[in-house]
């Protein structure tokens, strides 16, 4: 069996694009190195302020959470809160969010459930049933971005983490750029700028690819859900992950380039594509770009069909 290249032990991992072999502690602290540079890079973590957690139950989440956990443990000025949205999807979300209430209550970290049904008035297999034209994660996107939002105001978060790792970054990137859609792409997170009604994200997992997340869980005993939503299969960005997969097998590091890409026209992109001024919905007060929000035009579409 292969060593580390730092130490005698065996190896567990090859890391592909930087050519390292790597023991079990020594990977460990190749990822949590990297997570708190990506965190330091991202900003300060105010004093006195609450962080919410956008935990599902899953690898990347969980990984997220007690990785913040360990890396914030000693700042006693401020108070991490996880929360978990439930789409309602039976078969699926009650045993992440089980494995979310698990991992909250070991870490002693507040952990808030709501549901769809609760602040959209529909469930995602609800939605499902509907003969709708575009994907059922459409609508989840929307209003699972809404109610994370409310919620962390709710919290007073000044800041609302995502599990959202390198290969999620790269597929946003590409789907953007292909569809030319520059102006979302100049959205992405992590969040610099605050605007009015909107929690700013972080992102500590965004330089961590997937498969070392999932490492990093099984190789440090932390349980997480690893089921797949019944509806991701009908997700435009399952081609691009495919894609930027075969890429990454022929040439290691592709997603890292794609990341640093992105990173060397960040600002000239905000430069180009400012913030716009946002409004508050007229339905439920939630900032938006029209007078009625996306989430509220969505809810107003799915009713109409219903009720015919």
């Amino acid at each position: 069996m292969l060593q580390c290249d730092r130490c005698k032990m065996d190896a567990v991992t090859f890391i592909r694009y930087s050519g390292a072999h790597l023991c079990r502690r020594h990977f460990s602290e190749f990822v949590e190195k990297r997570v708190k540079k990506e965190l330091r890079k991202q900003g300060e973590l105010r004093s006195d302020g609450v962080v919410a957690l956008a935990v599902s139950g899953g690898k990347d989440s969980i990984v997220m959470m007690r990785l913040l956990h360990k890396i914030l443990e000693e700042r006693k000025d401020l108070e991490l809160h996880a929360i978990t949205v439930d789409e309602g999807i039976e078969g699926y979300r009650p045993e992440s969010m089980e494995m979310a209430r698990n991992n909250c209550k070991s870490l002693a970290i507040p952990h808030h459930v709501l549901g769809f049904k609760e602040m959209v008035g529909i469930t995602m297999d609800e939605i499902s049933r509907l003969s709708i034209q575009t994907t059922p994660c459409s609508y989840c996107g929307v209003f699972r971005r809404k109610c994370l939002n409310m919620k962390a105001k709710e919290l007073g978060a000044n800041k609302l983490a995502t599990g959202l790792n390198l290969d999620d970054t790269a597929q946003s990137i590409l789907m953007n750029f292909a569809r030319g859609d520059i102006a979302k792409m100049a959205r992405l997170g992590p969040h610099e700028r605050v605007q009015e009604g909107l929690v700013p994200r972080i992102q500590p997992l965004r330089v961590i690819p997937e498969k070392e997340s999932y490492l990093y869980a099984l190789l440090n005993n932390i349980e997480f859900y690893d089921g797949e939503c019944p509806y991701s299969e009908r997700a435009l960005r399952g081609k691009y992950r495919k894609i930027i997969n075969e890429l990454e097998n022929d040439t290691p590091g592709t997603r890292h380039a794609l990341l640093r890409s992105y990173d060397a026209i960040s600002s000239a992109l905000a430069k180009s594509f400012p913030p716009a001024q946002l409004n508050r919905c007229s339905n439920c007060g939630e900032p938006t770009l029209n007078t009625v929000c996306k989430a509220c035009c969505m809810v107003r579409d799915l009713n109409r069909m219903m009720n015919k």
